[in-house]
């Protein structure tokens, strides 16, 4: 479904809820006449969902809001990053990668590009303590679902002995005012090298050389899940906790009694964390015996905002 050339994704389940496909680089200027294209659509939606950017936090509209949270860095100057945002140990671990042959700069989305991001890809079939989806992708699948927003796209390579080693996919909204890390994903075999924090850095000096004032790194926290090193991660990299405004609208019975009970949030909400924390726990595990040396720390993968962590 599209409203005003914006793509609607639609969650199946029990309740069908709706929201950009590109929520975080895309925006609603007029929600109530998107509201209305949605409804004549033909396809049932329960709840409709959308947010607020970064440069606009002050609730605007009178649907049902909810406080949901992004992980951001306000961006000024590459060196006020460094000098003032980040501790040492992160500065270090940026001045580490450079040491340890690691080289990171923008690159063209070209075929050489994703033959790279293939391979890092396909080194570990286990990311986060679950099944990565990437892996064992062939090269087409791998082309098209990163050739998404190219207009709005920049890409960073990091690279070690002139092969690809880790890559970030960092898209920028309509208006230039905030990027997102759509994707922050490295190599097992260079961890040790900090690569991930030198992606962090040229995703930084990327945005301050285009003047653009936020960078986010999907959320802090998610629902009920206990904080864990990929949170960790972000903040020592400079991110903070932001509040911004999430509207829920009902377009069904069905919807506004899910509103009502709180099963907007999904079942997981349902579920005590520590019982959450314990099966993450398990699976993790479970993954290592399946595919032992095969496993990677929380902090070598990251989504954005459209592919949330469940």
């Amino acid at each position: 479904m599209h409203v005003f050339d914006k793509e609607i994704r639609i969650r199946s389940g029990l309740v069908r809820i709706a929201h950009l496909d590109a929520e975080g680089y895309q925006f609603l200027d007029e929600p109530e006449a998107a509201l209305r294209v949605i409804r004549e659509a033909g396809k049932r939606v329960d709840l409709f969902t959308f947010t607020q950017s970064l440069s606009d936090l002050t609730p605007r509209y009178s649907y049902p809001m909810e406080w949901d949270n992004m992980a951001v860095l306000p961006v000024s100057t590459f060196d006020h990053w460094m000098k003032n945002q980040i501790d040492f140990k992160v500065r270090n671990k940026v001045r580490k990668a450079a040491k340890n042959g690691i080289a990171v700069r923008e690159t063209a989305f070209d075929d050489n590009f994703v033959k790279g991001i293939q391979n890092v890809y396909n080194e570990a079939p286990i990311r986060q303590g679950r099944r990565f989806w990437h892996y064992g992708k062939d090269l087409e699948y791998v082309r098209r679902i990163n050739s998404t927003f190219l207009d709005h796209s920049i890409f960073i390579g990091a690279y070690f002995e002139d092969n690809l080693v880790g890559f970030v996919k960092l898209v920028t909204n309509e208006t230039r005012t905030q990027a997102g890390l759509m994707q922050v994903v490295s190599m097992i075999s260079v961890r040790d090298k900090a690569v991930q924090n030198a992606l962090i850095a040229q995703s930084v000096r990327s945005c301050a050389e285009r003047s653009i004032p936020y960078l986010w790194y999907a959320q802090i926290t998610y629902g009920k899940k206990q904080r864990d090193t990929l949170a960790e991660f972000k903040i020592h990299n400079g991110f903070q906790r932001v509040e911004i405004p999430r509207y829920y609208v009902p377009l069904t019975i069905p919807g506004r009694l899910a509103l009502r009970l709180g099963l907007h949030r999904g079942m997981i909400e349902i579920v005590p964390a520590p019982v959450i924390a314990t099966y993450r726990r398990m699976r993790a595990s479970w993954y290592e015996k399946k595919f032992p040396g095969k496993m990677v720390s929380q902090q070598n993968d990251a989504r954005g905002a459209i592919q949330r962590n469940a």
